[in-house]
């Protein structure tokens, strides 16, 4: 017999924000107003970090009357709860900090917890489910999924992705017009977000239109590269035209299997290394090779805020995943994250279904061969297919003096 603390229920974000991670947030929060099931629903200021100190917002009052509140959510950027990187350690190793978790769990009532985030915050509700079971504890886990990387596994591509894939695409279609005015020869080298998996990258190249050209060459850490082989690239480019746009993954690797752009040795608290500087590296051996004009330019975090150019899909689909997990957990599935299942390219259409959390958590979906294509410097038509529905449609956000207005937790 498992013990249930109460219908209560928790939410959580993780990991770095997106554009759309606040829809999905909106979405649960839509969906525990409108559940017979669930009683309050609270929120985590800064993800687990903040249920451990007791940091809680009591989302149910804060919405329980204004409909225009959570669809001013769904368009803001960042993580409006606040985020964290906490790492849980491993139940059996370290029993106590459970033990403790549990115990605030049992004080406010907690019968479900939702968490939404990447890989890392799956890894956090595999263990908090796995915990929960061991110790006959009635406790619903359901992970949503979250992140610009589109490398959780199940699930047909990750809410965030979209819009941030369609920022990428839409500033490498200003860059090709920007790009093309002077008549010399010049390289632009631009690092996209991406460490083990080329997605992100990979979405430079719908911005090859009718009406822009898009990146000349595209490199992700799936391919490895070479920079003579990016050397000759180029050559044979400029036999064409004179300036040259490059995409590269900010985790593209060497031969020796090293990073291109790696700086240090240095981890963060996954034990991921750091990286910077990708661009910059393959600008300076350009520059030493061909001695013209180069540049280089890091992306960075805008590509995963710009919720002012935000893909439609992607934000309405964000919203759905997050409602859909309210739905699975009402149903008594635990253990799970909720995901997308694609059923039609053109057109497209998909469905939501879960997958076991433990079969997502600490693994990278990774851009496939037939995506990539024979070189290793391109991608193929069949990821470009794949790609173009995710960053369909466009947000009407609120403004207010030339500037769009966001939903803002006060400070607890």
């Amino acid at each position: 017999m498992f013990k249930k603390y109460g219908n209560n229920a928790v939410v959580g974000q993780s990991g770095g924000p997106t554009a759309a991670i606040n829809a999905s947030l909106a979405g649960v929060i839509s969906g525990v107003l409108d559940s017979k099931e669930i009683d309050t629903l609270f929120g985590m200021s800064n993800g687990i970090d903040g249920m451990c100190k007791e940091k809680l917002y009591r989302l149910s009052d804060i919405f329980s009357s204004s409909a225009d509140s959570i669809e001013l959510l769904k368009f803001t950027p960042g993580a409006a709860l606040g985020s964290c990187r906490f790492k849980l350690p491993d139940p059996d190793s370290d029993p106590a900090f459970y033990e403790k978790l549990f115990i605030l769990f049992e004080k406010y009532g907690i019968g479900y917890f939702f968490y939404i985030g990447g890989n890392d915050s799956m890894d956090t509700a595999a263990k908090l489910s796995a915990f929960s079971i061991k110790n006959g504890i009635d406790l619903k886990v359901i992970g949503i999924p979250k992140t610009i990387d589109n490398d959780l596994v199940g699930t047909d591509h990750t809410p965030g992705f979209g819009s941030a894939a369609k920022f990428v695409a839409t500033t490498f279609a200003e860059l090709s017009r920007d790009t093309a005015v002077y008549s010399q020869k010049c390289v632009t080298v631009v690092e996209v977000m991406g460490r083990d998996a080329g997605w992100l990258t990979a979405a430079s190249a719908l911005a090859s239109t009718e009406s822009t050209d898009g990146p000349d060459l595209i490199y992700l850490p799936e391919a490895v590269f070479s920079c003579d082989a990016c050397f000759s690239d180029i050559e044979r480019i400029w036999e064409k035209h004179p300036d040259i746009l490059i995409a590269v993954s900010e985790g593209v690797r060497l031969p020796d299997g090293s990073y291109l752009g790696a700086d240090s040795t240095k981890t963060d608290k996954f034990g991921h290394i750091q990286l910077s500087g990708a661009a910059k590296v393959l600008a300076d051996r350009v520059k030493e090779r061909f001695n013209c004009k180069v540049r280089s330019i890091e992306l960075n975090t805008p590509q995963r805020c710009g919720a002012h150019n935000a893909s439609l899909t992607d934000i309405n689909e964000a919203f759905d995943v997050g409602k859909y997990a309210v739905s699975c957990a009402s149903a008594g599935k635990t253990g799970v994250m909720a995901g997308i299942c694609r059923i039609s390219d053109d057109p497209y259409t998909c469905v939501y279904r879960t997958f076991d959390v433990n079969e997502v958590a600490n693994r990278v979906k990774r851009v496939p061969s037939e995506f990539i294509n024979e070189n290793g410097n391109y991608i193929t038509d069949k990821c470009i297919t794949y790609l173009r529905p995710l960053i369909e449609g466009e947000c009407s956000p609120p403004y207010k003096n030339g500037i769009p207005v966001h939903y803002r937790f006060k400070k607890l």
